[in-house]
């Protein structure tokens, strides 16, 4: 019997550019991911991405390789919309995004859900670490108070320049532009924390969805100064939320449970290749989601 797994070569495979985000979006509607218009239209802008058209000319299946720097690229939204799955079309747009990834040098890395997960492993992709997602309605805790001496006030423009220069450190991630597009996007949602000095300790980015907020990017210099960014972003404006929690980080995870927020699913961080530093999450207190690192 024939196989039913399709290739690259096979696939007629088309770019995605920002003028298409209204034509690919239902993939995502349809999957009931969170991305909405303004999303779409950004990570297209700032990535490559690939699809297949049906020939009604609706977009089948939709895929994107997004750069953080010249050493890394994030794979995420490799959608198939329902009555063209498990003939391999998915599979078969994941190794376009490998080759384009490899062809520039550069290490994949992607975040897997558990049904996901299987499929990356036989490629090559490993663990790094795992990730919680977690939905609440609402911050119930009063305003959670950061370090003494640390002070926490909202993002400006001209703060752009000295939150890329530390995050890279922090994230191994190279993203000045998703940091200024998030800023811009929800600034009722961008706080950064300072110490005495005025230097950068902590911050904290959003951006609305279809369904929810999504809080995060958080990268902080402590757990404490991590909570207290979290919860200033949380009480700036009604949910509901979801936010993505790297396991590790417990205090976190206290802090949500007490919100009343339920996690139903996670996620693996996972490399093809190494990259250095992005195993640790240890400065990373929530993502700024799958698709964007």
């Amino acid at each position: 019997m024939a196989s039913t797994e399709a290739t690259v070569d096979a696939l007629d495979v088309r770019p995605i550019d920002a003028s298409q985000c209204d034509a690919v979006w239902p993939l995502s509607v349809e999957a009931g991911w969170n991305q909405n218009l303004a999303d779409w239209r950004f990570m297209l802008g700032a990535g490559r991405a690939f699809g297949c058209i049906a020939p009604d000319g609706k977009w089948q299946a939709s895929s994107l390789v997004l750069p953080l720097g010249q050493k890394l690229a994030w794979i995420s939204m490799v959608l198939v919309t329902r009555e063209r799955r498990r003939g391999g079309l998915g599979t078969g747009l994941l190794k376009r995004c490998i080759e384009e990834v490899r062809s520039a040098g550069a290490v994949a890395g992607l975040d897997a859900t558990e049904q996901g997960r299987p499929i990356y492993l036989p490629l090559g992709f490993h663990d790094l670490y795992g990730i919680s997602r977690w939905h609440f309605d609402q911050a119930n805790d009063a305003a959670v108070a950061p370090p003494a001496s640390v002070t926490i006030r909202p993002i400006v423009v001209v703060d752009f320049p000295r939150l890329a220069l530390y995050d890279r450190p922090r994230t191994a991630m190279e993203r000045p532009a998703i940091l200024a597009h998030l800023a811009l996007r929800q600034p009722g949602r961008a706080w950064v924390a300072e110490d005495a000095a005025g230097k950068i300790v902590g911050f904290v980015l959003g951006r609305e969805g279809r369904v929810a907020t999504s809080l995060g990017p958080v990268v902080a210099d402590s757990e404490e100064i991590a909570l207290a960014l979290t919860a200033k972003a949380a009480a700036s404006a009604p949910g509901p939320f979801i936010i993505d929690v790297p396991q590790a980080h417990r205090g976190v995870r206290a802090w949500l449970e007490r919100q009343g927020a339920k996690s139903p699913r996670g996620y693996v961080r996972m490399t093809l290749g190494e990259a250095k530093g992005l195993d640790d999450p240890g400065h990373v207190f929530a993502l700024a989601g799958p698709e964007l690192g």
